[in-house]
Order: C-alpha cells, then structure tokens, then sequence
C-alpha cells in the first residue's frame, strides 16, 4: 500500500485509535480489512436490488420456490467448496472464489443485456446471487477470524464491520443514482469494477497476515499457504461434532426464520406500492440506505463498546429481544409504515449485533472450522432456515391464515433464538477462558 501523507496518516492513527482502540502494528490490517469489506459490500448492494426487484417480477407467490432452488443451489456448491478447500492452497482458494463470482456477474450482465424481460434469466440471477452473496460474505469473515485473534476480534471487529455499512451506504447511493441511466445490466458491470478491487485486498491482507506472523505480532498463528486437510463433508462432519458449532448453527437457522418473515412482508409490500420495476429498485435501495446508515453509526460508536464492557454473550441475545419487541409492536399496529420499519430494524440489529458478535464466536476454533464448518453454517444452514420458513408461510398462507400467524412466527422464532444466544455466547466466553 502506498504510503499516506502525514496529515491523513495522523487523522487515520486518531479515528482507529478512537473507534477501536486500534494498536500501531494492527493499522494496515485493519485498514485493508476495512477497505475490503468496504469494496464487498458496496458492490454487492449493487447486486442486492437487482436481485429483490426481479423477486418482485416473479412474484411473492413463487418466493417459496425460488427459496428451494437456492438452497439446492447452495447445498450443491458447499461440498464443491470445501472440496477445492481440500487440494487447494488457502492463499490461492481465497481470491479464486473471488474471481470465480467475477465471472458469474459478466455473464449475467450479457443475458440482462440480450434478454432483458425474460422470467427465466431473473430467476437464475436471484439463484445464483442468493448463492454467491453468502459465500462471498462468509469467506471474507473466515480470513478475518483467521488473521485477528479472539481478543483483538473484540477490539476491531465492530469497526471493520462498519467498514461494510459504510460501502453499503455507497451501493444504494450509486443505485440510486445511476439505476435509469444505466439499467440492471450496467449496475452489474459497475459491481464487477468492485470484485477486482476486493480481489486486489484480499491479497493484500494474506500477505499481510504473513508479515505479522513473521514479525511475531499479535496475530492468529495459523498460515494460509497449506490447503485443508479432509473430505468434501467435512464442514458438515464438523458441524454434527461440536454442541458448540452446532448452537451456531441454531443461532443463524433461527435468525433466518425471522429474516424471512420480514421478508416476505417486504416483497409484498414493494409489489403493490410500485409499478415499475425501476420504482421498486429504487424504493429497495432507500431501504437498505436507512438501514447501512443507521448500521455504520452502531457499529463505530456501539457495538464495540458494549462487547468489550459486558462481553459477547451481550451482543448475541441483544438481537432476538431486539426483534421480539418489533413483532409484538406488529402485532398491536399492523399498518404498512409499521411493516415496512420492522424491516429496517430487522436489518439494522442483524448487521450491527448479530453478525460482528457471532463472528467473534469462530476465532476460538480451529483453523478448519474457519473455512468448513462455518462456511456450511453460512450458507447451507442459512438457505435451509430460508426455505423451511418460506414454505412453512406459504402452507399458512394456503390455510388462510395472514398477518398474524406469520407475526406469531416472528414471536416464537425469537424466543428460541435468544435462548441459543445465550448458550453459545456463554460457550465462547468458557472456551476463550481455556485457551488464555
């Protein structure tokens, strides 16, 4: 990385040291990692309404199938990982997936191109990217537990997370302006510029966890130039083992129940208010503005405060009892505003607590479950509480019943989920303890 002027490098020392309490030796780590999920998430909230406005082409009554696919989709793709992970070396894996996803976008950029109104091609797109997205993500996060040990992941996590919001503030924005310049096929080109940008970091960021590791800086001990010992089921052998990895495992399928309540609400909701598929990509985006905003702020002056003042058990039940008061506020208002904020809050609570505490819960496991066994929980365990709830709401839905059962979902998914909060929060706090 070049290396900044005094003034900027001074500013950059200040806001690190302020936000996270930022150690010299950690700045250029944290400043990559910062970047690169800067980059990421800026390009996939590129991506992201692209792939919600032609949900709403298809139409809510077919969300459940589009669900099943996704999750046979990521079923399929998980061993195909983890086998590559397997005869791979890490630092050549890593990027790979990268460029592979790359490509992918390229290719759905020339068929929105030639066949821009086709059913078929939106709903390939809405597959393929409800696969990718999660992969992309997870890798990201498995170097980040794989580079910053458990008590700089305290430290620096809420902050590199930020990071993300912030790049998800800037997606929306370039949505927002360039979306009826550009049309879908031109955000995607403008999303791929993104993906050589993160490949570009993603290097960066292996080399520079050597350079700590060689220096004797505080860092994770493990290398990346060596692949995974293992089958193509390992992450799911892994899974099964460990009460620990399975309580993750619980956490995020209950999480996903209550994500796609509120979803479904969302994508009816856009359909009736928007005609234009334009309207409704724009009107995606406003959401996801409010939401990175709000996000960014809770993550550099919150989360990482409350981490480290009572502990990271805190930041996981934080989130269920956050949603469980907007379900009961549903309940008692169900208006269209009301609907349309407990999406926001939904979002704002996942992003902000539950993402950057849950992930802190992976630097006390071993280097393979880094990159098998929770690359298995974000992703196949993720697509399956997707799609066990999508067709859980269409059979009540066909049963007539509305509003309310599916709120009464929300309700009781909660409650669930906090309890598995606190074990798995109580469990890291016990392994960390036995590993210090």
């Amino acid at each position: 990385m070049h290396r900044f002027s005094r003034p900027l490098d001074l500013w950059l020392a200040r806001l690190l040291a302020t936000a996270a309490q930022v150690a010299p030796h950690e700045r250029r780590a944290v400043l990559l990692a910062f970047m690169c999920n800067f980059v990421l998430l800026g390009s996939y909230y590129i991506l992201r309404p692209v792939r919600d406005t032609v949900a709403t082409v298809i139409g809510v009554g077919q969300l459940q199938n589009l669900f099943t696919a996704t999750f046979i989709g990521t079923l399929v793709a998980s061993p195909i990982y983890a086998m590559l992970a397997s005869r791979l070396r890490l630092t050549g894996l890593l990027p790979g997936v990268f460029w592979f996803w790359l490509f992918n976008v390229l290719l759905f950029q020339l068929l929105f191109a030639l066949a821009p109104n086709n059913v078929w091609v939106a709903a390939a797109y809405y597959v393929w990217f409800s696969v990718a997205n999660l992969f992309m993500i997870s890798l990201f996060w498995s170097l980040m537990v794989d580079m910053f040990t458990a008590s700089q992941a305290t430290r620096l996590f809420a902050l590199i997370a930020a990071g993300g919001s912030i790049g998800a503030i800037a997606g929306p924005l370039l949505t927002r302006l360039l979306v009826h310049r550009l049309q879908l096929s031109g955000m995607l080109l403008l999303a791929a510029a993104g993906f050589l940008i993160v490949i570009a970091l993603v290097y960066r960021l292996m080399r520079e966890k050597a350079r700590l590791h060689a220096s004797h800086q505080e860092v994770q001990a493990t290398t990346l130039d060596h692949g995974l010992p293992g089958n193509p089921f390992e992450g799911f052998s892994q899974l099964f083992s460990s009460r620990y990895m399975t309580s993750q495992a619980l956490f995020i399928l209950l999480m996903t129940w209550v994500n796609t309540v509120a979803y479904f609400l969302q994508t009816d909701v856009i359909a009736h208010a928007f005609t234009a598929v334009e309207g409704r990509a724009q009107a995606i985006a406003d959401i996801d503005l409010v939401v990175n905003v709000a996000t960014a702020v809770i993550l550099i002056f919150g989360l990482g405060h409350l981490v480290q003042r009572f502990g990271v058990t805190a930041g996981l039940v934080l989130n269920p009892l956050i949603l469980l008061l907007a379900f009961v506020v549903v309940a008692l208002s169900p208006s269209l505003l009301v609907i349309q904020a407990l999406q926001v809050v939904r979002r704002v609570s996942q992003y902000a607590i539950a993402r950057p505490s849950r992930e802190m819960c992976f630097t006390v496991v071993e280097q393979s479950s880094r990159y098998k066994a929770k690359n298995v929980i974000d992703t196949v365990v993720y697509r399956f509480g997707d799609v066990s709830s999508a067709w859980m709401q269409a059979g009540l839905r066909a049963a007539g019943f509305g509003l309310g059962a599916a709120v009464a979902l929300g309700v009781g998914a909660c409650l669930a989920w906090a309890g598995v909060a606190r074990y798995a929060g109580r469990r890291y706090e016990q392994i960390r303890t036995e590993q210090s």
